[in-house]
């Protein structure tokens, strides 16, 4: 079968990874799930894989196929597998769980200590399938595409993960701003709206996000190249501050944008990455704001997101490329081209 597969790390996106022909994958455990893929997002998370920008944190075995934002049709299942059956639609969690180690045994689908990350640390959906486990798969209903859902897989629970912590924080009538209305932001500004009464600021540079973002519920819009950001939401919250401020954008200007956007004892959550915190901790104590980081979000909340997805509480904008297509949509996502989600289709 084909598969995209990085065999060493580069800043060249345009090179990033060669289609091979490899081995289809194989059942060999009693729960396993081997998966057709129909859909697999990209996320900037491949182009840092690329980079290697993860290499420090996690282990990765090269050559290996990217892709962790899938969905598809079961193909195979092991034989205790009782799930799903074969000709299920299912999107599939990135992680594969033990079940077994306490973080497990507590929900946290995010810190098991026997994982195996699609995409990270084992062979990811930029191919013609997919092998994963009952514990990482979600049926879907018929009248859901498995390639419109699959960025859901990251993106999606990534961005709800976030905003449900943010929601906790919010009562209505609370200023929740949203910083970077793209492939994350637009999904994470469309599930604050739906899970709270707060005023949603959107704040990015480009004027069609703002449109999005306007489409997409935000109560107001700041563009920080002609506005001075802390100014315009003191003005809009009559000087009290954000409640909630989720963060997908993650740069230095980003995250030093707390002490002067945070309402006292509010939160500045970062969910895109790449910055740098360097805040006065004199200007935390002041404000009693936090920082609060956030990774992909659990197997249940994946499904939480699936039943918004059916009501159509929360719309994902994508882009279908062909697998042959994958080293140019990673230039194109470098340079910011891409609006909302690119969905690669084997």
């Amino acid at each position: 079968m084909r598969a995209a597969r990085l065999h060493e790390y580069t800043d060249d996106m345009s090179n990033g990874l060669s289609i091979d022909e490899v081995d289809k994958p194989q059942v060999q455990h009693s729960d396993d799930v081997i998966v057709e893929v129909e859909g697999a997002g990209w996320c900037q998370t491949d182009n840092h894989i690329i980079e290697g920008m993860w290499e420090q944190y996690v282990p990765q075995p090269l050559p290996m196929t990217l892709g962790h934002e899938n969905a598809g049709t079961v193909v195979e299942v092991g034989e205790e597998v009782q799930l799903v059956s074969e000709g299920d639609q299912v999107i599939c969690h990135p992680v594969q769980t033990c079940g077994t180690c306490r973080p497990c045994r507590q929900g946290e689908t995010m810190y098991c200590e026997n994982d195996a990350f699609n995409g990270l640390t084992t062979d990811g959906g930029f191919a013609d399938e997919l092998h994963t486990s009952e514990r990482s798969v979600i049926p879907l209903p018929d009248s859901i595409d498995p390639a419109d859902i699959a960025p859901h897989a990251d993106a999606g629970i990534t961005a709800y993960h976030a905003a449900k912590k943010a929601v906790a924080g919010l009562n209505p009538g609370d200023a929740a701003v949203v910083i970077g209305i793209g492939g994350l932001g637009h999904i994470g500004l469309q599930c604050v709206d739906s899970m709270s009464a707060a005023d949603i600021i959107a704040v990015d540079v480009k004027q069609s996000a703002r449109d999005l973002a306007d489409e997409l519920g935000a109560h107001y819009t700041v563009d920080p190249k002609s506005e001075n950001v802390a100014d315009a939401i003191g003005d809009i919250t009559d000087g009290t501050g954000a409640a909630q401020v989720l963060d997908f954008v993650g740069a230095d200007e980003t995250t030093a944008l707390a002490p002067d956007i945070c309402a006292a004892g509010g939160d500045h959550h970062i969910i895109g990455y790449g910055g740098h915190i360097h805040e006065p901790a004199q200007a935390l104590v002041n404000g009693e704001f936090s920082f609060v980081g956030n990774i992909v979000g659990r197997y249940a909340e994946l499904q939480e997101l699936v039943a918004l997805v059916e009501r159509e509480a929360v719309d994902l904008h994508t882009t279908r490329y062909d697998l042959g297509d994958i080293n140019e949509v990673a230039e194109k996502l470098e340079h910011g081209e891409i609006e909302g989600r690119a969905v690669i289709t084997p």
